[in-house]
């Protein structure tokens, strides 16, 4: 044979196996994927016979029409003898196939989840794609600020603390890019939350993949666990991927994001952002939070109590190697005008976040915050029995529902103990220093 020949025939063959190889690269999908595709058919062949009916329905000479060879139009008619046929060819098919989707287990779900399984296996075999996704994963700023320099800040708190009313204040009123779609206003926030849906989506999905919801079982998150979860591909971050996309983007500093579920999931995050963020922490009178969450989510006082106690605990031990500005909802309702001026200072000067776009005027004040907040509002506690006096730091009486000497108190008051001494550790700055040591959680 001559050797020419040979080759060429050699490279016919390889061009025919390249193509067979493409071909069926496109559909080699599985049994559940194959029977998936042929119930959707037989779904609209079925959806087509139970619509004939109303095709021959109303003016026969406009709706049951069909084109003819020569370019006219005939009518198109069925009667009634071959109606009840297809009738009854569809319902004998419609039995068989439930027939056998139940004999063999067989349901939609899974059906759908197989063919997605089968379709994730087949493009995850394209090197290009999988890298692609890869890429996707997390989108990096290809120049991050400089050592020193950081391009945004997160507000964490404790939900009900006045986290919604700062960051408001510092987006309307100084210009920090916030980014969108924002959860929209809501009864018990008029002014509006200031939260990225996608972040707060995927923060939930942090706290899922362990079990746990924003409100109960957060004390033992592991940001290492859910790190590493999220490197194998074993928690969604299809909404954080957007997040992370604009705090590492240029475009998008200087920004702010704030979700108080970040108090609990903040490591996980600073392990996907190109950059390190600055920390701005606020916080609230741990009785008025408990009672906000009383209200609004019927939780007793001790849970709220408890809640507390872990967000804010949590907060400045995930924060405790970042930049941090410090502030406190009383500071803010004080002196709106100068805590914020004050905060956004320090953001600059000791944490080297651009300036704002804008500074805040007494107008952005007014506008945003109503006088009724400070209505009526006086120091938690005032006249009522001290009892602790806790390194100069007085401890006051609360109210409570529960029996004085029940088990449902002593928890309740051994919670409330332990938030206020926390609380007098804000205010003295006790609880930012790296020995502090933090009181422990009673059960």
């Amino acid at each position: 044979m001559d050797p020419s020949s040979a080759k060429k025939g050699k490279r016919k063959r390889g061009r025919r196996g390249r193509l067979h190889q493409k071909f069926t690269s496109y559909i080699s999908f599985g049994i559940y994927s194959t029977l998936c595709s042929g119930f959707f058919c037989l779904a609209y062949f079925l959806l087509l016979v139970g619509l004939m009916p109303l095709l021959q329905s109303g003016d026969d000479s406009a709706a049951n029409v069909v084109p003819t060879e020569n370019g006219h139009l005939r009518a198109l008619k069925v009667n009634d003898y071959e109606k009840e046929v297809m009738g009854n060819m569809a319902n004998t098919l419609r039995k068989r196939v439930d027939s056998f989707k139940n004999f063999h287990g067989i349901t939609d779900k899974k059906l759908i989840d197989s063919a997605l399984s089968d379709f994730k296996r087949v493009r995850d075999k394209d090197p290009a794609k999988k890298k692609l996704g890869a890429q996707n994963a997390v989108v990096a700023d290809p120049n991050p600020p400089a050592p020193g320099r950081r391009a945004g800040y997160i507000v964490l708190g404790m939900h009900r603390s006045g986290t919604s009313m700062l960051s408001g204040l510092l987006v309307q009123g100084s210009g920090y890019n916030v980014g969108g779609p924002l959860i929209g206003a809501h009864f018990d926030n008029q002014k509006g939350f200031f939260e990225r849906i996608d972040a707060v989506l995927q923060n939930d999905e942090f706290l899922k993949s362990q079990r746990m919801w924003w409100s109960s079982g957060i004390r033992v998150y592991d940001s290492d666990n859910a790190a590493a979860a999220l490197r194998a591909g074993n928690i969604q971050f299809v909404e954080g991927t957007k997040a992370v996309a604009f705090m590492n983007s240029p475009d998008s500093v200087p920004w702010l994001q704030k979700d108080p579920r970040m108090c609990i999931t903040l490591k996980t995050w600073l392990g996907v952002l190109s950059s390190e963020p600055a920390v701005l922490f606020t916080y609230r009178h741990p009785h008025e939070v408990a009672l906000s969450l009383v209200h609004r989510e019927k939780f007793e006082l001790e849970h709220g109590l408890r809640l507390w106690i872990i967000y804010n605990t949590r907060a400045v031990q995930n924060s405790q190697k970042l930049c941090r500005v410090l502030s406190s909802n009383d500071d803010v309702l004080a002196n709106p005008l100068g805590e914020v001026l004050r905060i956004t200072e320090e953001l600059t000067t000791k944490c080297g976040v651009p300036p704002p776009p804008k500074t805040i005027t007494q107008e952005d004040i007014d506008i945003f915050i109503d006088p009724n907040m400070q209505h009526g509002k006086k120091e938690m506690g005032a006249g009522r029995a001290t009892l602790e006096d806790y390194n100069g730091c007085i401890i006051p009486d609360f109210d409570s529902v529960n029996k004085p000497g029940s088990q449902e108190h002593n928890r309740e008051s051994a919670l409330y103990m332990v938030a206020m001494k926390i609380h007098c550790d804000f205010k003295n700055g006790k609880a930012y220093e790296d020995n502090y040591e933090w009181p422990q959680i009673p059960g």
